[in-house]
């Protein structure tokens, strides 16, 4: 894959520990592109609140989403396009990302509930607890036909997904 040259915007979804960050960081450098990781924008009430074992409700998400918003209204106008990782768990959150006219790109790392524990009870350091899970699968409106973009199985390697991911992304008019 070459470097993108419009400016399209790879968001990569997916619940807690699908591998979002990883797949994001290394997608961005492989384009060439700003990366951010949605996580970063929420703001620090936000993250304290997940922290305590307490998901999110839309009055909380609603700053988190308007920055993430802008963050892609403002990459795709500068025209070199990015990647971007959140959640992006609600069609209606995906549709108002799609209203900022930037050209999107989804990947759904989807993963099995089971192994999606396993890797959160791994993890360290890190402000999403095991307990909040259940709460995202349950708001979870998996990626529609009438979407643009993929669904990828995220429950196999690093590399197996990258691989993957590498072979779904289009070229930027693709």
């Amino acid at each position: 894959m070459t470097r993108a040259d419009g400016s399209r915007v790879v968001i990569v979804m997916g619940v807690s520990a699908s591998g979002k960050s990883t797949v994001g960081a290394w997608l961005a450098q492989r384009l060439a592109v700003p990366y951010v990781d949605g996580d970063d924008l929420h703001p620090a009430a936000n993250r304290a609140k997940m922290a305590s074992g307490h998901p999110l409700d839309e009055a909380d998400r609603e700053p988190w989403l308007a920055a993430f918003t802008e963050w892609i209204r403002t990459t795709a106008a500068r025209g070199h396009g990015g990647v971007a990782t959140c959640s992006a768990l609600r069609r209606a959150y995906r549709d108002r990302f799609r209203r900022t006219g930037a050209d999107l790109w989804f990947i759904h790392l989807a993963l099995d509930r089971a192994v999606a524990a396993e890797r959160i009870a791994r993890r360290r350091g890190h402000f999403m607890p095991p307990q909040l899970l259940d709460s995202q699968y349950a708001i979870l409106d998996p990626l529609a036909a009438d979407e643009p973009g993929v669904t990828v199985d995220a429950s196999g390697d690093r590399e197996q997904v990258l691989a993957e991911v590498l072979r779904a992304v289009p070229p930027p008019d693709g």
